[in-house]
């Protein structure tokens, strides 16, 4: 039984690590953003997100990744067998997202987030990146030390450098 969790502010390469090592793995992955939004942007119902939320965290093994809604963060961090946080400088949130913006507007973007085809607009991007920074992250990391003080295990990835160094040792 394996539950990963992976958490950090948008744009700092947790979908492409919870992939990787859902792959590497033989876990089932799960992106939160695919049962926050709908297309277009829309954000889900609070009940059909909570029905959902629900569902995934229920599963026995899973990668999950993404933030999601904040009051759903305790029942993720409490099912989790591992936790892999990804907190770099908001700088560089900003500089990885602006690339992800750039490589969705070319038509290149792999997989795009929650599989919504349209690509958000920048400045809304960068709000959230903000807000999320200002808001959640002090939320997802005082979890993350009360989960690592409980004897979860914790990896912590502050820089690009060490996000590659982690995804080419899997």
């Amino acid at each position: 039984m394996a539950r990963i969790l992976i958490i950090g502010n948008a744009g700092g390469g947790k979908s492409v690590l919870a992939r990787k090592l859902a792959a590497k793995r033989g876990l089932p992955y799960r992106e939160i953003d695919a049962i926050t939004w709908k297309p277009g942007w829309e954000p889900c119902s609070q009940a059909e997100y909570e029905a959902a939320h629900a569902k995934l965290v229920a599963e026995e093994n899973w990668v999950i990744d993404g933030l999601g809604w904040t009051e759903s963060l305790p029942a993720r961090f409490a099912r989790a067998t591992e936790i892999i946080l990804i907190d770099m400088p908001l700088w560089m949130h900003f500089w990885l997202a602006a690339e992800r913006q750039i490589q969705w507007a070319l038509g290149k973007l792999e997989h795009p987030v929650g599989g919504i085809a349209e690509m958000p607009t920048t400045r809304g991007m960068f709000e959230t990146l903000w807000e999320t920074d200002r808001e959640m992250a002090p939320v997802f990391r005082r979890l993350t030390d009360e989960a690592e003080r409980a004897g979860k295990p914790v990896t912590r990835i502050a820089s690009v450098e060490a996000l590659d160094a982690y995804a080419a040792g899997l």
